[in-house]
């Protein structure tokens, strides 16, 4: 953020190697400036503070305003005593300000009168930056590798970015219009070793092929969780059998690949030696799986609400609206998420110690077999 803002941006070629200003350099002008030809404005200037201004020295400049007593209308038009208290005080807080300034932000205002407009476009602006940084927040918080808990902290930066859609949508009512443009979808973050990721899914499979009593205390979790697609065809599989009383061991897990057309991907003799070598708890490494889900649902979020507000076209209501869409998302795998996290009802606990499934008690001790089962 600057802390000065360059009086006069199209003229300064010191400054030709910079970006010109944005829209709302120009509206934080037009407001200040109304506010310093007359002062008695500021009581029509609503929803916004010294932090909603893009420019530091413009946020001095209105907390100088907005403290200072109004001078007398008679007396403002006569002399520059008070504008010269705003300056002293502005300065406090941003020094390279000087008198000119003042004088260059009264003479871009076109009508003073628009106060209220200018206000509600800075405030608008202001909204749209803090929504982008929270969900940069959000994005980056789900490839943080050094979270040891990172699921949690997920959660709490979806809770403050929901917080400020909300507020947003206070502040700026529905109104006509289309939703925003879908944004391109981001790359796909590398969370942890795919490896690591796809032993892990292989584990889950053999051991629900075994064990398929716990495929029924697994409903939260769905094929779209897995990093390999191919591993979740093969969950479908495991899921239809299960919901069907079919038998499950990997000849017939086989056979469901083949009716879903899977098999043109899979080696059937190594799928079935790999569901054949079961390792661990198919719980544990299933909630492995929906972490992972969790996560890269969390980054895809951030990003796709990142990308709305780096759209100058999209308005307030059409961010609103994108949040809120986006978050709808992870609010869905969240909900799986604490389904499969909460500590179990007393009949499922039952069910879980007549199974003849490994205790969950924590990670497989035994690594998965380095098989092939795809092409």
């Amino acid at each position: 953020m600057p802390t000065t803002p360059n009086p006069d941006p199209d003229e300064d070629d010191r400054h030709d190697d910079l970006p010109p200003p944005e829209p709302v350099y120009y509206s934080e002008q037009a407001l200040l400036g109304a506010l310093l030809l007359e002062p008695h404005r500021h009581r029509d200037v609503t929803g916004i503070g010294a932090g909603s201004f893009s420019y530091a020295a413009h946020g001095a400049v209105f907390t100088a305003i907005s403290t200072l007593p109004a001078p007398d209308p008679v007396q403002h038009a006569q002399n520059t005593t008070w504008l010269n208290q705003v300056l002293a005080a502005a300065r406090e807080q941003a020094r390279g300000l000087t008198g000119p300034y003042l004088h260059t932000l009264i003479s871009a205002c076109p009508q003073p009168r628009h106060a209220a407009a200018y206000a509600r476009m800075v405030e608008a602006d202001h909204a749209r930056r803090t929504l982008r940084g929270q969900a940069q927040h959000l994005a980056q918080t789900a490839i943080d590798p050094t979270l040891p808990h990172p699921v949690p902290k997920v959660f709490a930066e979806a809770d403050a970015l929901a917080e400020i859609a909300h507020n947003l949508g206070v502040r700026f009512p529905p109104r006509p219009g289309s939703p925003p443009r879908a944004p391109a979808p981001p790359p796909h973050p590398h969370l942890d070793s795919r490896k690591e990721a796809l032993d892990e899914e292989r584990l889950l499979l053999a051991t629900a092929t075994t064990h398929p009593a716990e495929i029924e205390q697994m409903r939260w979790l769905t094929d779209r969780d897995f990093t390999d697609p191919l591993h979740g065809g093969l969950w479908t599989c495991l899921t239809s059998l299960n919901r069907r009383g079919a038998p499950i061991d990997p000849v017939t897990v086989l056979w469901e690949a083949q009716q879903r057309g899977l098999t043109t991907e899979i080696v059937p003799a190594d799928l079935i030696h790999c569901l054949s070598v079961p390792a661990g708890s198919a719980a544990y490494c299933g909630e492995r799986v929906l972490e992972r889900a969790v996560l890269a649902t969390a980054h895809e979020v951030g990003c796709r609400i990142k990308a709305f507000t780096a759209d100058p076209a999209t308005t307030p209501y059409q961010l609103v609206l994108g949040s809120r869409r986006a978050l709808a998302d992870l609010s869905a795998v969240r909900t799986r998420w604490n389904h499969a996290t909460s500590p179990a009802t007393p009949a499922a606990k039952s069910a879980r110690r007549s199974s003849s499934a490994p205790p969950r008690a924590g990670p497989p001790r035994t690594a998965a077999p380095p098989v092939r089962i795809s092409r």
